[in-house]
């Protein structure tokens, strides 16, 4: 077994505020026996034209005061920033292990260009799927609008991934709810592979619609073990490897596939 937390925290703009809220919601989840800690996408500072201004360096404030924290509480931690580049910046799901080490980054691959959205403004896309051992367990990292694309699933499971640490900041709208908890199940089913998914929790002082909660563990079946709803929290909970192994030997579909006819 191995003990996660999922951190719904809301988002403010200032990254000082964040980094505080999100040190409360880490020492909670060492409370609660966690060894892993999942904070949403952009846990630095809300989308917005002042990202640019805002981001910061994997060595900055933010991610230090996460990686004292991680050292504090011996808890591995997974977190959305924003990484300074060459006029855009990078949206960055950093994993840091409970020595205070930076373990990996992944910086998102998809862009939010859609539903009148242009993250391609002020974002440049990663180009590197990644996975990362945490807490015992190889994770595979996914950013909010990733989740729309199966090949990158697809490819995190034969790098190794037995579990898909998705950090988002949903947007609100119509549907968009609908398609967030199906995506999160999808993925899960196709792969037989657990998925913590981490949103951001609704920001009453924000007015961009970013964050609608919903956090959910699903496991290799499709069965949600927990869905958090809207209110902010965090909880923990457990992924079992051998209902994984269980899911796989009845349901063997990885090893179905046939990439000779262009299958994945």
């Amino acid at each position: 077994m191995t003990r996660i937390a999922l951190c719904q925290i809301p988002v403010a703009e200032d990254p000082a505020a964040n980094l505080s809220r999100a040190r409360d919601a880490l020492a909670e989840a060492a409370a609660g026996g966690a060894g892993l800690a999942i904070l949403p996408e952009a846990a630095l500072t809300r989308y917005g034209k002042r990202v640019t201004d805002l981001a910061q360096p994997l060595d900055g404030p933010f991610v230090t005061g996460l990686a004292e924290a991680a050292r504090e509480h011996r808890l591995s931690v997974i977190a959305g920033v924003f990484e300074p580049g060459e006029g855009r910046v990078h949206n960055t799901a950093v994993a840091i292990g409970p020595s205070g080490s930076i373990e990996a980054a992944y910086r998102k691959i998809h862009l939010f260009d859609s539903f009148g959205a242009r993250e391609s403004e002020l974002v440049a896309p990663g180009d590197t799927p990644v996975v990362v051992e945490l807490a015992g367990i190889r994770v595979g990292l996914v950013t909010c609008y990733d989740i729309r694309f199966p090949e990158l699933t697809r490819a995190l499971v034969d790098l190794g991934a037995e579990m898909f640490a998705v950090i988002a900041a949903w947007g609100s709208g119509p549907m968009k709810e609908e398609h967030w908890t199906t995506l999160v199940r999808a993925r899960a089913i196709e792969n037989t592979t657990w998925v913590a998914a981490v949103g951001q929790a609704p920001n009453p002082e924000a007015r961009d619609g970013f964050g609608i909660g919903r956090s959910m563990l699903v496991d290799p079946m499709g069965v949600v073990r927990t869905d958090m709803g809207p209110t902010a929290a965090v909880q923990t909970c457990e992924i079992d490897a051998q209902i994984t192994i269980a899911t796989r030997n009845a349901l063997p579909c990885l090893e179905h596939r046939r990439l000779q006819v262009g299958g994945s």
